[in-house]
């Protein structure tokens, strides 16, 4: 396997957007449950490890279907986000470490679960450690919402400006896992994927949170925050009708061994 080392800020470059990120990333799909009731084992009372499970949005799809969740983050501040929100359940387990070292017991794990955050891992510790803790009847499942940057006209200027303004968007997206890395992390490098419809509609203050929830955003303080936002408000009136835009995703669920 080709060595992947993630960016060494990449367990904290989320801690002060916490906010943000709670409000306005996008939820999965509920269908996505369906997938994983076919082709992934999901069912009510198995044990699943949500890995960099952040503020819990993944984690709280799969309380919804029954499942015990084991939320593994290293990121303090998400952390504590998901445990306001889900701590009330008892089927839900919140777990400070790294995917690379998640502290769960051997074969502990039923499934895998790592919804928008793999890319952010150091692959080969990962995959070690995701050996260690998965049952041998388990399936590892990796989840992205891809933004879908050439769909429409607003959408193409929204990537025009992550390109222009955004501090490392290039080097940090999570496209570039591409199926070449996922064949090296799975058994026999076999996987499957399943894509979902996904969407979500924004006024200009939502559209302004979801772009200050990425971590490749410029932060207040940074010489190209206020461009960014100025920019974003021209695209923002240039394709608005009623008061909105529209984020459009393919929602991709990659399932292996």
């Amino acid at each position: 396997m080709t060595p992947h080392h993630p960016p060494s800020d990449s367990r904290q470059r989320f801690s002060s957007r916490v906010a943000n990120y709670v409000r306005y990333r996008p939820d999965y799909p509920r269908e996505m449950l369906d997938v994983l009731r076919e082709h992934a084992g999901l069912r009510a009372g198995i044990r699943v490890a949500d890995i960099g499970s952040g503020t819990g949005i993944a984690s709280r799809l799969l309380l919804d279907a029954g499942c015990e969740v084991f939320a593994v983050e290293p990121n303090a501040p998400m952390r504590e986000a998901a445990e306001r929100i889900l701590g009330g359940n008892l089927y839900f387990h919140s777990v400070a470490a790294p995917a690379e070292a998640t502290t769960l017991p051997d074969q502990s794990a039923d499934m895998i679960l790592s919804a928008q955050a793999f890319h952010w891992f150091d692959r080969e510790r990962a995959r070690s450690e995701f050996w260690r803790i998965l049952k041998s009847s388990g399936f590892i499942v990796l989840v992205w919402n891809v933004r879908k940057t050439d769909a429409t006209p607003f959408l193409r200027d929204y990537e025009m400006l992550l390109q222009k303004f955004a501090t490392d968007y290039m080097q940090v997206r999570h496209e570039n896992v591409d199926d070449s890395a996922l064949r090296c992390f799975f058994a026999d490098g076999r996987f499957v994927k399943h894509t979902l419809p996904n969407a979500q509609h924004f006024d200009f203050e939502e559209l302004r949170g979801r772009l200050l929830s990425s971590s490749y955003a410029p932060a207040e303080g940074h010489p190209q925050h206020e461009p960014i936002l100025a920019e974003l408000g021209r695209i923002f009136d240039a394709h608005q009708r009623d008061g909105k835009v529209s984020f459009l995703y393919d929602t991709e669920i990659v399932i292996g061994k």
